[in-house]
């Protein structure tokens, strides 16, 4: 059996209620967004940004260094969630820098709002369960929880994975 396939059923074995796995449907990809919003408000130095094209150096923060080191980790764990964390990853850093430019509310406030409210899903969900999130077993699966989300968006689609 696949790395992956493990990591997988092993996550999704704390994941077994129809409410709680809904609930996480919804929660983890805004807890990821909402992570990356708070990494990507801190600032980083211009002297860095400099180095590379005007039309990406809005991007270029801590969350997008986050998401280059993950997307390696899915890389070595399955290539078609890489390619689905690529397109999702690129569609959070997209919708972040529009919330960045379109509000006035410091986008870390935005971002920790969301960050608080999917958490307390979370926390809602595993207490329906009964079990506790699988992430406090392992970092590793506070990586697992995007893909287990994505894997089911695969297995709808019948896309093999």
């Amino acid at each position: 059996m696949r790395k992956i396939d493990i990591l997988l059923n092993e996550y999704g074995e704390s994941h077994q209620t129809k409410m709680n796995k809904n609930i996480h449907f919804v929660c983890v990809p805004l807890i990821f967004f909402s992570l990356i919003g708070l990494l990507a408000s801190i600032p980083v130095p211009q002297t860095f940004t400099n180095f590379f094209p005007s039309i990406v150096q809005p991007y270029m923060h801590l969350g997008t260094f986050v998401i280059l080191l993950g997307l390696i980790y899915y890389y070595r764990l399955s290539k078609y969630l890489f390619i689905g964390m690529v397109l999702f990853s690129a569609l959070v850093l997209l919708i972040i820098q529009l919330i960045a430019i379109s509000f006035m509310t410091p986008l870390w406030t935005i971002m920790l709002a969301i960050f608080v409210v999917a958490w307390i899903g979370q926390f809602v969900g595993h207490n329906h369960e009964g079990k506790k999130p699988s992430f406090l077993k392992d970092l590793q699966f506070l990586m697992i929880g995007p893909a287990w989300t994505l894997s089911h968006f695969f297995e709808a689609f019948e896309i093999k994975f």
